[in-house]
């Protein structure tokens, strides 16, 4: 069983341009969130996704894998195809899961990643997974830049939004609130054909690419984690998880090392 994360990254990010390139205790957030996702045991191989030679040559310092994609991809989703395409063609080799691990997400867990590739190993019946943890700050329930899921009964995702929901409207009680973690996983052959699926309108609206997926009604199980982690969307984001890593166990397994 072979199996590959692709960590896409690009240096204009419309909300925190260079961001991939940020220091957090000295290391380049997608240092981090090389390192940490190549920890997983499950892995055969990772590798960084960007346009941008900066970042390129970052991972490479450091003795990481990462390929050259075009500049012109809306979704990341995009760019880890292209990926894809590249490594396998390189390397002559096909992988049975691909997984897509957001760059600004410095705080991922090797645990995360596990626990994302399993149900496609268990499970014949799973195609994809995606990951959601629970909204502990009700700010972020009304926060654009956190992306909020609703599942069913079976955990698979119903829909996915920028906007609050479900919605308040018509309750005055307190509910669990849960938002996506930005890290997926597809086996082989669903992989290949969503790969041909164009942009579609309410993915475009949102900038999710779930979206795309569901919108040609594909099934997506959800799984959970109980790992307290954030997104890098902004500057006040990248402070707060610089403060979150100063009791990071983890980091402390590589700091001396990479920075």
């Amino acid at each position: 069983m072979k199996i590959i994360a692709i960590i896409p990254a690009r240096m204009a990010s419309s909300r925190f341009p260079g961001k991939p390139m940020k220091k957090i205790h000295a290391i380049p957030m997608i240092g981090h969130c090389y390192i940490r996702t190549s920890m997983s045991k499950l892995l055969t191989d990772c590798y960084v996704a960007t346009p941008d030679k900066a970042i390129k040559n970052y991972i490479n310092s450091i003795d990481g894998n990462s390929v050259i994609t075009s500049h012109k991809h809306e979704m990341c989703h995009d760019r880890v195809v292209e990926a894809v395409k590249k490594i396998e063609k390189s390397k002559k080799i096909k992988y049975d899961i691909i997984l897509n691990v957001q760059g600004d997400l410095p705080m991922v867990f090797p645990e995360m990643v596990d626990a994302l590739i399993k149900p496609l190993l268990k499970n014949k019946k799973i195609e994809t997974t995606t990951m959601i943890d629970p909204i502990l700050e009700e700010k972020d329930f009304f926060d654009a830049n956190r992306v909020k899921t609703v599942i069913d009964k079976n955990n698979d995702l119903i829909f996915v939004s920028r906007e609050p929901i479900p919605s308040i409207k018509k309750t005055k009680k307190n509910f669990q609130k849960f938002k996506h973690v930005a890290i997926r996983a597809y086996k082989r052959n669903f992989f290949k054909k969503i790969s041909k699926l164009k942009l579609t309108p309410i993915e475009r609206i949102e900038g999710i690419d779930e979206l795309r997926i569901l919108e040609h009604g594909f099934k997506i199980r959800t799984v959970f984690t109980r790992k307290i982690t954030e997104t890098v969307d902004t500057k006040k984001d990248l402070n707060k998880v610089t403060k979150m890593m100063t009791k990071d166990n983890l980091l402390k397994k590589y700091k001396k090392k990479y920075s």
